[in-house]
Order: structure tokens, then C-alpha cells, then sequence
């Protein structure tokens, strides 16, 4: 992806870049400089042009306090204060920026529409998720991007200790190798959540927060990064918050760049390690559940169980356990029944990335095919990764 980096701009317009600007158009301006907090901030040229008004839409955006789609709106002005009191931001800065900020009411369609009512009964939808991400191609297109970073996957292993097939698993799942990385504007999808998604209104305020000291912090163009209708960003689909907390610059360039292979490869291995992933241990194991009370025991990465207690109610619990003392019960709504399986420390670790079963074992099944193509036999040997698992009939697209 292009990240420009804050340069200097007139005095009548201290603002961030916008996105609306091509390359050409900034290279042929030559703004002053004028330095606000600890970077140097450019404004779109559509503002560096105008005299006392521009224009978002049909709104006029003055040179002074805050308008635009957020005009009147106070979680945008506390946001404000805040970001002034506690980050160092100039309040000029920061209110011409989100006015410049678009509402995105097809997001809030999105997140609003009914849900389905949950089934009591299976309905395959464990097998329908897994058939997005455990295809030939993908698993295919995973070999490639291990083969191309191989050097630099060893290297995220040495210093963190997580195996290269978990992180280009997660690359895989997040944005199929950086092939979709997400088409929306990050700074418009967090302030459409923070100030018009009251639900979840605490938790993308402060992603939009993250995102502007981020921004400020790593010398990036506001408008310029895009990425999921939720603010993810990058090959790896950080939020910003995780971005300021354990994207790292892993090519050593002196930026945080996850739209940089090499940096979300060390990056997905830094958040694997600081949420206590256990070097050379399992992840799941497959178990098979005949009791009569399974039925009423709680399933997902959260349940936790010793395992007496699971032998107990009927869960087989393999010799190699022994030892551990809980466990997660995990139960997968597969074609023809429920599938059981025991989540162990690196299963719940995986979680940390998404807070879904479904999705922690998509990551690691896809992590065993990697793992198989890339093993004894290379890439013409065909893989089970479980009892009863094979990729026939599985070649759907990516999402």
C-alpha cells in the first residue's frame, strides 16, 4: 500500500494529508513547513487551495472549528478535548481533520442488520466457514508466500518462537496473502463506529484515538491507509490499537509498515508470543464426546475444564494430556454432527487474534496444510490433516 509521509504545508491550512491527492499533486506542491506536536503535517491540496472555505460534499468546512459529517456531534468534540489534554494535539489540527472525515452509512447498514436465529441443531456451518480458507488455492498461494519469505518466517521463529505455519496461516485467513486488503478509508470506517454505532461506541472511539496518535506517531497520511469496513489494516488486519502495541518494524527501516510483508510477518509473531504462545506445544486434539450430559456442558475457547471433569461427562481425553490442567471444550457444528476437540494454551492463544473457535481452528487447520505441503513429500502430498479430512470438493474461493 502508499504511505505518504507528514511533510510541511502552508500556514493558512496546518492539517493532515488527505487521500483524495494523488503522488503527482503532492510532489508538485511545496508547502512551508510548520510543526505541530512531533511531526510535520500536510493537508490535502484541495485545502492548501482554497481561501477561508473548503468543501466536503456540500458542506463548507471552515479554516476553523469542526464541520463536515461530525459538526455538532459531542462524542466528536469530547474526542477532541481528550486527544488535546492528554496526546499533545493541536485542536486546529485534529478539528480540520474530522472535518474532512465522511460517515459511512453503508457500514452502519452492515452492522446493523437482523441476525439470523441461532439453529438447535447442527447445520454445517463449521464445514461451510472451513471450505473458505482450506482450499487448494489458498493453501497454494500459501506455499508461494512461505517459499518467498522463507528467510525472514525462520527468523520471526527464532526470536519469537512461533512456527511459520501460524503466520502465514493468519496472513492467509486475514487477507489471503495481502490479495484483499480492504478498500476503505481506515480513518472514515473508525469514525463512522465511534460516533453513529452507539453499541460498540466505547471500543472504536478508542480505535479511532489509537489511530490518530498512530498516525501522528508513525508520520502517516491520515487518509491515505485503507482497509476493512472495521478499521483492520495491513496483511495482517491490525487494529490500530494492536498496531500501536505489537506491530513492530521487522525489516528494520525504521517504520511500522504492515502493509510490508516482512513487518507483518514479525508483527503476527509478536502478538503470538506477548499473548503466551508455548513454544513446541500442541494446539488442539481432536476428542470424541459419548456422554449424556455433554449436551449441557459449555463449549468455546472460554469453557475451561480439568480433565477429570471431562472424563467424567463422557470426553475421551488422550494419554498425551496428562499433565495439563484445563483444557477448553470445543464444539464445531460440522456436516453429518458435531465435531468435538480439546483447545489447548496455543489454541486460546490464536483466539487473542479473533475471539472465535471457528476462526482459531480455521487458522489451524490451514496452518497442518501448510505445514504438510511444505514437509517430506513437498507439494504432491496430498493432505489429511484430521481423521476424515481431505481437500476434495473444497475448492471454493476466497471470501
Amino acid at each position: 500500500m502508499r504511505i505518504f509521509f507528514f511533510t510541511a504545508w502552508a500556514l493558512v491550512a496546518t492539517l493532515f494529508a488527505g487521500c483524495g491527492s494523488s503522488p503527482e499533486k503532492a510532489a508538485d506542491a511545496s508547502p512551508q513547513q510548520v510543526r505541530t506536536t512531533s511531526r510535520v503535517w500536510v493537508a490535502p491540496p484541495e485545502i492548501r487551495q482554497a481561501k477561508s472555505v473548503s468543501y466536503v460534499g456540500k458542506v463548507g468546512v471552515p479554516t476553523s472549528g469542526l464541520s463536515g459529517d461530525y459538526a455538532g456531534y459531542p462524542a466528536a468534540a469530547r474526542l477532541i478535548d481528550k486527544l488535546v489534554r492528554e496526546e499533545g494535539f493541536r485542536r486546529a489540527d485534529l478539528e480540520r481533520v474530522l472535518s474532512w472525515v465522511e460517515r459511512q452509512q453503508w457500514i452502519l447498514d452492515l452492522v446493523n442488520r437482523p441476525r439470523g436465529k441461532r439453529s438447535q441443531g447442527p447445520t454445517g456451518a463449521w464445514t461451510r466457514y472451513r471450505a473458505k480458507f482450506l482450499t487448494r488455492n489458498n493453501i497454494s498461494k500459501g506455499i508461494g508466500f512461505w517459499r518467498r519469505y522463507d528467510k525472514v518466517l525462520r527468523r520471526a521463529q527464532a526470536q519469537y518462537g512461533v512456527p511459520p505455519e501460524y503466520v502465514v496461516a493468519i496472513i492467509g485467513v486475514e487477507t489471503r496473502y495481502g490479495g484483499y486488503l480492504g478498500k476503505h478509508r481506515v480513518i472514515d470506517a473508525l469514525a463512522t463506529l465511534a460516533f453513529d454505532y452507539p453499541r460498540r461506541s466505547k471500543f472504536f472511539t478508542g480505535e479511532l484515538e489509537s489511530f490518530l496518535i498512530m498516525a501522528r506517531d508513525e508520520g502517516l497520511d491520515p487518509f491515505g491507509p485503507k482497509g476493512s469496513y472495521a478499521g483492520a489494516m495491513g496483511l495482517c488486519q491490525f487494529m490500530p490499537s494492536s498496531f500501536r502495541r505489537w506491530a513492530v518494524d521487522f525489516d528494520g527501516n525504521g517504520k511500522r509498515d504492515l502493509w510490508n510483508p516482512v513487518d507483518a510477518i514479525g508483527s503476527v509473531a509478536n502478538y503470538f508470543a506477548s499473548h503466551g504462545w508455548r513454544k513446541g506445544e500442541p494446539v488442539a486434539v481432536r476428542t470424541s464426546a459419548s456422554g449424556a450430559g455433554v449436551g449441557a456442558m459449555k463449549t468455546g475457547f472460554d469453557s475451561t475444564y480439568s480433565l477429570a471433569a471431562l472424563r467424567r461427562n463422557g470426553i475421551a481425553v488422550t494419554a498425551g494430556l496428562d499433565g495439563r490442567e484445563r483444557v477448553s471444550l470445543i464444539k464445531l457444528d460440522a456436516a453429518g454432527g458435531y465435531e468435538y476437540w480439546l483447545g489447548l494454551e496455543n489454541f486460546y492463544v490464536i483466539t487473542r487474534y479473533n475471539h472465535s473457535s471457528y476462526y482459531a481452528m480455521a487458522v489451524y487447520q490451514l496452518a497442518r496444510a501448510l505445514r504438510s505441503r511444505r514437509g517430506p513429500g513437498g507439494p504432491a502430498l496430498a493432505w489429511v490433516g484430521v481423521s476424515g479430512y481431505n481437500l476434495a470438493g473444497l475448492d471454493s474461493q476466497a471470501r
